[in-house]
């Protein structure tokens, strides 16, 4: 998602901030929330990254730490033809990652502890290079806008009860309403960027890192420990869900009605047929030559014993950096 598509969302997000603040105070809070939310719209572009992390209470990596880390990241940032994001630890038991930043440039990589401590090396690597491929995608600047708008319009919606003016257009019941309704259709917004993104994420982080199954292998582990593992930070602050690898809200049933992630064993499913068909590919047999081929064969053959220089580069490990 580009820029054009990241100016929708922040338009459509103040439309909808816009209209809390009519049903809040009439016609002088549509405007104060418009104002409100120019402000944001600025302050989200350039600092919605640092707040992210900061609210993961995430740090960053130094050259050396979590076992060469930042390596691995630079090694596969260089492979997706990106500049070297920053590389951030959030100290969390659920393995689980996520990326942010308003464009490649301003870019940055977070993974937790419990991610550290459950994936292989070829795993991490897949996870890191399906982090990357969102900052490649320009999702972070989407991702990161939407979190903090969705925040901002929950947090207006529950204002909505001790406002006279609320009550007065919409009632007790239409204002309850209001404050439901409302976090539902930011939530709406995030699930419908969300879920093919992470498709499409999912494919080019399978070709920056060299192979779908380390990929693969990763999200089945990170789904269960999601399953039985909290993370008590997201849990106080949901708007930031979507930005995850895995939605790291699964640990409670009622957070999978409004999942903004596809289904795993679909994600899974499909980087398992995409490595299935490279193989496919790399197995297929040649055809045999036509008499023509044979015959310059034959001619190649004969002159076998006259050295030559080949001009061909070597091949290169289709089983990525480290296979």
């Amino acid at each position: 998602m580009g820029y054009v598509k990241t100016g929708l969302l922040m338009a459509a997000m103040t439309a909808l901030f816009m209209g809390l603040g009519y049903l809040l105070g009439g016609a002088g809070g549509a405007m104060i929330a418009l104002v409100i939310a120019a402000g944001m719209n600025v302050f989200t572009w350039w600092n919605s990254d640092k707040m992210v992390l900061k609210m993961h209470n995430a740090h960053a990596v130094k050259p050396g730490e979590a076992g060469n880390l930042q390596a691995l990241v630079h090694e596969l940032a260089a492979n997706a033809g990106l500049p070297n994001p920053a590389v951030y630890i959030i100290d969390s038991p659920q393995p689980n990652a996520f990326a942010t930043g308003r464009n490649p440039s301003n870019a940055a990589v977070a993974v937790s502890t419990g991610l550290l401590r459950s994936l292989s090396r070829e795993e991490l690597a897949g996870v890191v290079a399906h982090e990357l491929a969102h900052i490649r995608n320009h999702d972070t600047a989407i991702m990161t806008v939407t979190a903090t708008f969705a925040g901002a319009i929950s947090m207006l919606a529950n204002f909505a009860l001790f406002f006279g003016g609320s009550r007065e257009r919409l009632g007790l019941i239409g204002t309850l309403a209001m404050m439901i309704l409302a976090p539902m259709a930011a939530a709406l917004v995030q699930m419908a960027i969300s879920r093919t993104r992470e498709y499409a994420a999912d494919k080019a982080g399978a070709q920056i890192c060299g192979n779908p199954l380390w990929l693969a292998g990763a999200l089945e582990k990170i789904a269960m420990g999601a399953a039985r593992i909290d993370n008590e930070t997201a849990e106080r602050n949901p708007a930031t869900a979507h930005m995850f690898i895995i939605n790291p809200l699964h640990a409670h049933k009622r957070d999978a009605l409004f999942s903004t992630h596809p289904a795993t064993e679909n994600r899974i499913a499909a980087l398992r047929a995409m490595a299935g068909q490279s193989t496919q590919e790399r197995q297929a047999p040649r055809p045999a030559p036509r008499p023509r081929q044979a015959e310059d064969k034959a001619a190649r053959d004969a002159h076998a014993s006259v050295p030559r220089v080949s001009r061909r580069r070597p091949p290169t490990d289709s089983n990525g950096p480290w296979g």
